[in-house]
Order: structure tokens, then sequence, then C-alpha cells
């Protein structure tokens, strides 16, 4: 059952970090099905490195640097504050507050006014504060997506900007997310055991997520997201009531 589950889990986030939709954060709740939430997110967050490195090789031409080194340094702040407050965390509460934030996000794209409407300019406090909550929210529940997403999609980009971008901002914060899960002892041999078996379905789902969003117009592409962003946000704001 725990590599069935495991399968499934990976096979989602790798189209999902393909660029198709927001699935990857269904990977530590449903693992955390069969095992705890830390050891899931210890197991998924080497996979998650190897498939960032295949969604950087598939979307590295179509990134915005300009957003990057606006939500960036936030999200490094973001990280480092997860790591200091690690221990006395809670994941249901992080996943009830990430939930909340996500269905009220897409409540407002989607009955309120103005809300197809591109938003102009980078907005540089905005993409400082959910820069900060993408980064604080990936460290402790691999659940940086909706945050960034908040900050993102008002902008109304290329949808092949937006996955490229979207895609170089959690290969370089999974990277540097190494160094204080090491610190907090989440890669000991078993775990990284589970973690290898995993990363050929890692390249293979991967890539055809990228395959998938490359021939995908905004008219379904951007649709598509928001119900994945909704559909995730459910499950996390259930995940957070229950486990509190």
């Amino acid at each position: 059952m725990e590599l069935a589950v495991t399968i499934v889990a990976v096979f989602l986030v790798g189209l999902s970090k393909g660029g198709l939709g927001g699935m990857s954060l269904l990977g530590v709740p449903l693992m955390a099905l069969v095992m705890s939430p830390i050891t899931a997110a210890a197991i998924l967050l080497p996979i998650l490195v190897v498939m960032d490195i295949v969604s950087v090789a598939a979307w590295k031409n179509w990134v915005s640097w300009r957003i990057l080194l606006l939500v960036l340094p936030a999200a490094l702040g973001g990280i480092g504050l997860g790591w200091l407050t690690a221990e006395i965390t809670s994941d249901a509460a992080v996943r009830l507050i990430v939930g909340l934030v996500s269905l009220a996000f897409v409540f407002r794209a989607v009955f309120g006014r103005n809300a197809t409407k591109a938003i102009p300019g980078e907005r540089p406090v905005a993409a400082s504060f959910w820069g900060t909550l993408a980064g604080y929210t990936s460290f402790v529940a691999h659940a940086g997506s909706p945050p960034l997403q908040v900050y993102m999609l008002p902008l109304r980009l290329d949808p092949k900007i937006f996955t490229g971008t979207t895609v170089m901002f959690f290969a370089i914060t999974n990277a540097l997310k190494l160094v204080p899960y090491a610190a907090l002892g989440g890669f000991g041999f078993q775990n990284l055991g589970r973690a290898a078996i995993m990363m050929p379905l890692a390249v293979a789902s991967t890539w055809l997520g990228a395959w998938t969003v490359r021939r995908m117009d905004a008219a379904i592409f951007y649709p598509m997201t928001y119900i994945s962003v909704a559909v995730v946000g459910a499950k996390l704001v259930w995940d957070g009531v229950v486990g509190l």
C-alpha cells in the first residue's frame, strides 16, 4: 500500500512540476495517508529537486527574472523563518491557512468584479508578502504553490512565462531547502532509498506535464489552474481541520 500511494503521489507531483496545474500540493497529504507527514516531506524533497532539474531544462527559456528578483529574496526569508520554527510549527495549522488563502483567492477571482482583467505591474509589496509566505509554506509543508499563484495569476502572463517562472522559483527554493532539511535529520538512508526508487517515474511524469502545457491554450490553462488551486485548497482545509 505504501509503495502504491507513493507512486500515485509522485506521478501527480511530476505532472504538476512539469506545469500541469497545482497537484504538487497533493504529494505530502497523499503520502501522509501511509506514513508520517515529516517522513513524507523528507522523501519527497530529493524527488522534487530531480523534477526541478527536468523542469528547468524544459522551461529555462520562458522565465521572467524580473518577477523572480521580486519574490525570491522574500522567499528566502520565509524559508529561514520555517527553519527557525520547524519544531514548534503545526502542519495542520499551516495547511489550514494555505487552504483558506487558496479558496479565498479563487472565490475572488471567479466572483470578484473585474476578475478577468490583468493587474498591471509586478507590485513589489505584494511580491514580498506572497514570496515570504510561499517560502515559509514551501519549507514546512511543500505547499508554496498557492501563495505564489495568488501573486502571479492576476498578472495574466503567457502560460509559458507563468510556468517557466514558477518552475525556476521552486527549483531555487527546493535546492536551498536541502540544507536545513539535512540539518534537521530528514535524509536518513531509508528515506533516501525510497526517494531513489521513485526517480525514473519522477523524470517521466515531469516531462509529460511539460509536453502537455506547451500545447495548451491560455483559455484552457488558466481555468484549469484555478480549478486545481480550488481543489487543492479544499483538500488542505480538510486536512488542517482534521489535524487540529
